[in-house]
């Protein structure tokens, strides 16, 4: 698999290696757009792109990767969930319930697709999504 393939394609498998050179990459980029955001001052419309475009190949290699763990990607919809449940204002709710939606909900969704995608083993045998894991270009051969 090409580095393009990686980043951009909703096909084949990855391995753990691969989806942590991939989501620390993603991350890291994502990181340095909130810096220059704060230390410029630019105005959120102008941040939204590039974090959308960061974004798709991040999508692209959690779905990859739960193909590897023989699930469908679009369990990789639950980290919008996990987002969207952050961003309400859950103060009119009672504490609990404002504790439980906005803030346990969202880390233990997260918790878990990262247990999922990057500390549980693969699927050795083949499955629905490939014969097996694919080895990419300049991450999986060093």
């Amino acid at each position: 698999m090409t580095l393009q393939q990686w980043a951009f394609s909703f096909h084949g498998r990855i391995s753990r290696k691969a989806f942590w050179a991939g989501i620390g990459l993603c991350g890291a980029v994502l990181f340095l757009l909130m810096s220059a955001q704060g230390l410029f001052q630019l105005p959120v419309e102008i941040i939204m792109v590039p974090v959308v475009i960061v974004l798709y190949p991040a999508a692209a290699i959690f779905t990859k990767r739960l193909h590897d763990r023989n699930k469908r990607g679009g369990w990789s919809l639950l980290l919008l969930v996990a987002w969207g449940l952050t961003t309400p204002d859950w103060s009119i709710a009672g504490d609990f319930m404002q504790w439980g939606l906005g803030r346990f909900l969202p880390v233990f969704i997260v918790m878990m697709m990262v247990l999922d995608c990057g500390v549980f083993k693969s699927v050795d045998e083949g499955n629905r999504f490939g014969e097996e894991t694919d080895q990419v270009d300049k991450i999986d051969n060093r």
